[in-house]
C-alpha cells in the first residue's frame, strides 16, 4: 500500500507578497480583533485597517464577521481614506481571502495581497496596532454584539478621528547591522495627517473629493489634547451603555 503525503491546501486568491509601498500611500493593511466571548456566545467584531507609510487607521466594529455585515463595513472604511488605495493586505484569514472580498476590491480597482507563509512580520503593522489601539481602547472583557452599533457611531464621530489627525505615531527607518540584518530604527513621531501632509507632492495622492483645506479644518479645530479629553469622556459614556445589562 503506498501511503501519500498530505498536500497542502492551495487557495488560489490574492498574491502572496510583503506591501512593498515605496514611500507611497495607499497599501493598506486589514486585520480583525475578536472582544471575547461569554457563555457560548461571541462578542463584537473591530475590524482595523491600517496604511503601511502615513500610520493612517480606520477601525469599524460589526456584530459578525460574515458577508452580510463585512462588505459594507469593508467599503466604507476604504473610502474613509483621503488618499487613493492601491493594495489590501491580509493574513490567510477566510473573511478576507475569499471571493466576495476579490469582486469588492476589482470593482474599485485594488489589489489583494496575503502574507507568506513562514512570514509572520508581514502582517505586522495592523497586529501591532490591534494591541496598542484596539485593546487599548475597548480592552479584553466581552461585548455583547447588540452593541456594535453604539461602539461603530464612537468610532466613526472620535476614535477615527483622534487616531489620525491627534495621537502620534512612532515611524522608522530600515537600517543595515554589521551582519547585514535590517533592523528598524524609531526616529521620529508624527501624526498620520502630518505624515501624510509631509510626502512629497502630497495632492497627487488625495482623492477627487477629498482636500487640505477640509482636512485642515478637521485637525486643527481642536487641539489635540482638547479632542483626547472629549473622546475619553465619550468613551466612558460608551463604556457605562455597553457593560450593563
Amino acid at each position: 500500500m503506498m501511503i501519500k503525503k498530505t498536500k497542502a491546501v492551495q487557495v488560489k486568491i490574492g498574491i502572496r507578497r510583503k506591501p512593498q509601498p515605496n514611500g507611497q500611500p495607499g497599501f493598506v493593511r486589514i486585520d480583525t480583533v475578536h472582544q471575547g466571548d461569554f457563555n457560548g456566545q461571541k462578542g463584537v467584531y473591530h475590524i482595523n485597517i491600517v496604511d503601511e507609510v502615513t500610520q493612517f487607521e480606520i477601525v469599524a466594529t460589526v456584530e459578525k464577521i460574515s458577508e452580510k455585515y463585512l462588505r459594507p463595513v469593508i467599503e466604507e472604511m476604504l473610502r474613509l481614506f483621503p488618499f487613493v488605495v492601491k493594495e489590501f493586505h491580509a493574513d490567510n484569514g477566510s473573511e478576507y481571502i475569499n471571493k466576495l472580498v476579490v469582486k469588492l476590491l476589482n470593482k474599485i480597482h485594488i489589489e489583494l495581497t496575503k502574507s507568506r507563509s513562514r512570514h509572520s512580520n508581514d502582517n505586522a503593522l495592523v497586529e501591532s496596532k490591534n494591541g496598542s489601539v484596539i485593546r487599548k481602547f475597548f480592552g479584553r472583557n466581552y461585548i455583547a454584539q447588540k452593541w456594535a452599533e453604539e461602539i461603530n457611531s464612537f468610532n466613526k464621530k472620535y476614535l477615527n478621528i483622534y487616531l489620525n489627525f491627534h495621537r502620534p505615531c512612532a515611524f522608522a527607518i530600515d537600517q543595515k547591522d554589521a551582519k547585514g540584518k535590517i533592523k528598524k530604527k524609531y526616529t521620529s513621531w508624527m501624526i498620520p495627517y502630518e505624515k501624510f501632509k509631509s510626502l512629497e507632492n502630497a495632492e497627487q495622492y488625495l482623492k477627487p473629493n477629498f482636500n487640505f483645506t477640509e482636512l485642515d479644518k478637521i485637525a486643527y479645530q481642536q487641539s489635540d489634547n482638547e479632542f483626547a479629553t472629549e473622546m475619553r469622556k465619550e468613551l466612558t459614556k460608551l463604556f457605562k451603555t455597553v457593560t450593563k445589562e
